[in-house]
């Protein structure tokens, strides 16, 4: 009598820990799915801010070439190219 109710309490103790097993298993699975989906919102993420990077250098380069910046220059600040006369060199001090 003692053997079998030894042996329906280990028989009890591994179904329940079979179920509790199950019931990780299936929450790690939930896990690495949801994990999943939000490694790749994230990826998408990451491939929209470096098309927007790549845009912005190609737009900072544009608002800073030279042709562009002489020109806001001469209209905006009416400024000009001194002429040579103007122009004065200065050492540097100790050279």
């Amino acid at each position: 009598m003692t053997s079998s109710l030894a042996e329906l309490a280990l028989s009890l103790a591994l179904a329940v820990a079979v179920v509790v097993s199950g019931v990780l298993v299936v929450a790690a699975k939930h896990d690495s799915r949801r994990l999943f989906v939000e490694l790749q919102e994230l990826e998408r993420e990451e491939d929209r801010l470096q098309i927007d990077w790549g845009r912005l250098q190609i737009e900072q380069s544009t608002w800073a070439t030279h042709p562009r910046i002489e020109s806001l220059a001469r209209e905006r600040l009416e400024l000009e190219v001194p002429a040579e006369a103007e122009v004065k060199v200065v050492a540097e001090p100790g050279s």
